[in-house]
């Protein structure tokens, strides 16, 4: 008997032990309320099971029982799996619609903030669906439409590889801090290759002339969506600022190359279809902006990361000559001699697009056009880069610069304290390889870099490396851009941002909740002196939207580079000047980019 009771508990205490790790992973994954349901009836049909016929038999027909029930909850995981759903354009059930407005392609409405103050119109067409015979084609005008179309949901962002929502949610518990649970977002975003629209936040009512934000998100060219919470558009939309962002294609559908496309385009394009689209959608906004109060002639274009690169190109480009007036770029840009990343030669670029051909088996990007987008964004070829087509950009960067026929009329740029840690975590530094890792990226100055950042331990190599890295990557690009601007008389200004808190702090991207004006959306991760950050930061974007200046009343005094061009308004609180922590490895860097300058083409 006493047997008998103690197997019946150790059941009891591993059904629970299984009941509670199930839940987890259920909540983590977040699969539907149904899934709930099965799971708690699958659960209790296995007690009542075991109680009534499995206790009493052997050894090996009770794990039996253990393994068809491991599989029962594996195929309940499947079935109950969170669907797609689109994204409400603002929170809140049945948001006030706004009144109607009249584009170039027609008639479309969009809805109200939970408090009336923002406008937003959510999954405006910019350009036809770049699917079937347009997939790797420049973007077409969008079809018009009858009657009113209600814009009031986001449309699926680019395709692009997703994680599994399970490991998503782990990243938002262990990286980022934003896990909330609940049972309202059992939903995966939806995905697609047809995914050219646009998002618009305006003040609400009538405005006139108000200045528009033109934002591109990154994610390194191969991932990433245009309604993402720390960019989202209403805090500046309160501000009196218009705010636009849009999806655009990525990756192998964005960036891939090939000789063939480039004798199909009309301008003997290939290999920036991505870029095509930013400036197609900054086109459209340019034509309608004005429909819902936005001022043409007052466009400022901004983006981080690969956005920040996007933004750079948009600088050289011709297609974008006056189409906007000044440039945000937060994390990165092209400017150098032979960029680090984001940046190609179009041989590379054609390289690699023949490894794609190769990789499924096909000859010509006329069968490629074949294979299922699903599969084919799985190609294991990173296509993660801009290149010189002769269309969208003519030559490599650095050239466009030195002749000053760069389109920003004025420049607000900067980068964070650690932007390559999270890039490196798997990086295995050490005292014996730390002098190839700086060769790597300093070629032959990598010893004046050693001499500057010795490393006597593996902890310091891997520190020191994470540092270099984050001047290279990041902010190098950022002096070299500035010191262009100011070489030709234009308004330039560079922080540097080093804010701890209990998200991510001054990783990559870090900057961007405080300077959209987003903490709220993870509150628990800010304190009353990150709000006060967020406030100044906000009022020197918006400032410099408006007029291309940021400073402005109650706001600490931020320089224009040519006036102080060794020091950095540096955004953590309080908000001060310092000298620029990267200045000795940017002369390394000059020097490294100088020797490449006789040795690469990167318009071949």
């Amino acid at each position: 008997m006493e047997k008998r009771v103690k197997k019946r508990h150790g059941f009891a205490f591993r059904l629970a032990l299984a009941a509670l790790l199930f839940a987890l992973i259920l909540e983590l994954s977040k699969n539907t309320l149904f899934g709930w349901v099965l799971a708690a009836l699958l659960f209790t049909a296995f007690a009542v099971l075991h109680a009534k016929v499995l206790a009493t038999k052997g050894r090996g027909l009770r794990l039996a029982g253990w393994l068809v029930f491991l599989l029962l909850l594996a195929a309940l995981l499947k079935l109950t799996e969170p669907p797609y759903r689109a994204i409400p354009a603002v929170e809140g059930r049945d948001p006030a619609v706004t009144g109607v407005v009249s584009v170039a392609q027609g008639d479309l409405t969009g809805v109200r903030s939970a408090d009336g103050s923002v406008e937003v119109y959510a999954g405006i067409p910019y350009a036809k669906p770049p699917v079937g015979e347009l997939r790797w084609a420049e973007p077409q005008e969008p079809e018009s439409w009858e009657g009113i179309r209600a814009c009031d949901t986001f449309a699926p962002m680019s395709m692009q590889q997703r994680n599994p929502v399970l490991v998503d949610s782990l990243m938002q518990i262990f990286g980022y801090h934003t896990f909330k649970v609940s049972l309202d977002d059992n939903y995966r975003e939806p995905v697609s290759e047809d995914s050219l629209y646009l998002n618009i936040w305006k003040p609400a009512g009538e405005v006139e002339n108000a200045p528009v934000l033109f934002f591109i998100h990154g994610g390194s060219l191969m991932t990433g969506q245009s309604y993402f919470t720390d960019y989202n558009g209403e805090s500046f939309a309160r501000q009196g600022v218009i705010v636009v962002n849009f999806a655009y294609r990525l990756n192998v559908f964005g960036y891939y190359a090939d000789e063939e496309l480039a004798a199909e385009s009309p301008n003997g394009s290939t290999g920036n279809y991505g870029l095509l689209d930013q400036i197609a959608a900054l086109r459209w906004v340019s034509e309608n902006i004005e429909a819902f109060g936005g001022d043409p002639g007052n466009i400022t274009i901004a983006g981080e990361s690969a956005g920040a690169s996007s933004v750079n190109a948009l600088c050289v480009s011709p297609l974008a000559k006056g189409l906007f007036r000044r440039a945000i770029a937060e994390s990165s840009g092209i400017t150098a001699v032979e960029p680090y990343h984001t940046f190609r030669s179009m041989e590379d670029a054609l390289t690699m697009g023949q490894r794609i051909r190769d990789e499924f088996h096909v000859s010509t990007s006329a069968d490629l056009r074949q294979i299922d987008a699903a599969a084919l964004v799985n190609t294991s070829y990173a296509n993660n880069a801009m290149t010189v087509d002769g269309y969208a950009i003519v030559e490599q960067p650095y050239l466009t610069y030195e002749r000053g026929e760069n389109n920003e009329e004025a420049l607000l740029n900067g980068f964070n304290g650690r932007e390559a840690d999270v890039f490196n975590l798997t990086l295995r530094a050490t005292t014996g390889n730390y002098p190839e890792l700086l060769a790597h990226v300093l070629g032959d100055q990598a010893p004046q870099a050693e001499a500057l950042y010795p490393a006597a331990t593996n902890r310091e190599a891997k520190q020191n490396i994470n540092r270099v890295l984050s001047a290279a990557w990041f902010a190098y690009s950022h002096h070299d851009w500035s010191r262009y601007l100011a070489a030709e008389g234009r308004p330039v200004y560079l922080y540097y941002f080093t804010r701890q808190n209990g998200g991510i702090g001054d990783w990559h991207s870090g900057e961007m909740i405080y300077a959209y004006g987003n903490l709220n959306s993870a509150p628990r991760n800010y304190g009353p002196d990150d709000a006060a950050l967020s406030g100044a930061m906000q009022q020197y974007w918006i400032n410099f939207i408006r007029t291309g200046d940021p400073n402005g009343p109650g706001l600490p005094a931020w320089p224009r580079f040519s006036e102080a061009p060794t020091r950095v308004l540096r955004f953590d609180w309080p908000i001060e000047t310092e000298e620029d922590p990267f200045l000795a490895l940017d002369g390394l860097i000059d020097a490294y980019q100088d020797e490449l300058r006789g040795n690469t083409d990167m318009g071949d």
